[in-house]
């Protein structure tokens, strides 16, 4: 049909790393939810997550922003859906309200507004781009809808190879001194590889932060009496056990305590999910829960026994399976 939407394509992952000189391209890390856009000839558009849920509904304004950018041409874009503070900059935790309603009203659509920032163009027209090296792929995205800013709806951020005469140390410094995530580098000469963690693209984050499976809760007190104090954390490691790495009980605004009671009420269970002992000044109070829920954390370092040194919650991350939660090398 000539209105067809192509089919969703798994995004390519990075490996963390130190940034690499030479054939390479950095952009900066974006502070949000991984998305794959794609666009019928017609101009209708789907958003599909990482772990390719429909978020179309989400996020309305950028199925309109898509059209509007693409023009009526068949695309397929992999980017990053992002809210901006009133500094323009990246917050997640704007993000996070969006997350917290399937089909926003008009005044959260206005407090909140999302803006799809594509970095990769995998099909044009009817042709897909794959195959094709990072450079040509990068360049015909900026033909395509590099004109457009940010109040737009669809972005494309600046790319940088050198010839700016910023490194990439240069350019993580201006990652830092604007509270940016970090910044990637992408090999000129790569195809894209859909769903795999490549060294093609190499990321190096500012803020330490690592995925997380809710595998319980533990009832606040206090102001937070009636509701969540903490909640239990896991990963799996390479044998695919979920291990426990910690608890974390602060960086929780009331919006999103009251959004956790709810999401963990229906998923208690009566053991405990984890697959080696919770410790006992944990456990004793624990509410289990099925570990469907995935976080994100930010955490200042691994202690010996593989748990998050002073962790702060970042938010749910519904674009990720708990299947896909694992623990670094080094814990």
């Amino acid at each position: 049909m000539e209105d067809e939407i192509p089919d969703a394509v798994p995004p390519i992952l990075a490996v963390e790393g130190e940034l690499p000189a030479g054939p390479w391209a950095y952009e900066f890390k974006w502070d949000g939810y991984r998305c794959c856009l794609r666009a019928a000839p017609g101009g209708r558009a789907r958003l599909t997550s990482r772990n390719g849920i429909d978020v179309t509904a989400s996020y309305p304004e950028l199925g309109d922003a898509a059209r509007a950018a693409l023009g009526g041409r068949a695309a397929v874009l992999d980017g990053e859906i992002v809210a901006l503070d009133e500094r323009g900059r990246p917050d997640f935790g704007l993000l996070q309200r969006r997350h917290q309603r399937r089909r926003p009203g008009a005044a959260l659509l206005a407090a909140a507004p999302a803006v799809f920032f594509a970095f990769d163009l995998l099909l044009l027209d009817g042709e897909w781009l794959i195959a094709e090296p990072y450079e040509r792929r990068r360049a015909a995205l900026t033909a395509l809808a590099g004109s457009r800013d940010a109040a737009a709806g669809l972005a494309v951020p600046r790319h940088y190879t050198g010839a700016e005469g910023l490194g990439p140390r240069d350019l993580l410094g201006v990652a830092e001194r604007n509270g940016l995530e970090g910044l990637i580098a992408k090999r000129l000469d790569s195809p894209y590889q859909p769903g795999r963690r490549s060294r093609m693209w190499i990321k190096k984050p500012l803020v330490r932060t690592q995925e997380a499976v809710v595998g319980g809760w533990q009832p606040g007190d206090g102001r937070r009496s009636g509701t969540v104090g903490s909640l239990l954390l896991g990963a799996h490691d390479e044998a695919g056990r979920l291990r426990f790495i910690g608890h974390v009980g602060s960086g929780f605004t009331e919006a999103a305590l009251t959004d956790l009671l709810g999401r963990l009420t229906p998923l208690a269970r009566r053991a405990s999910p984890f697959d080696e002992p919770v410790p006992r000044e944990h456990a004793r109070t624990a509410r289990w829960v099925e570990p469907r829920l995935v976080g994100e954390i930010a955490f200042r370092a691994w202690t010996r026994d593989g748990r998050l040194r002073q962790p702060s919650w970042r938010g749910l991350r519904p674009d990720k399976d708990p299947g896909e939660v694992v623990l670094p090398s080094g814990p």
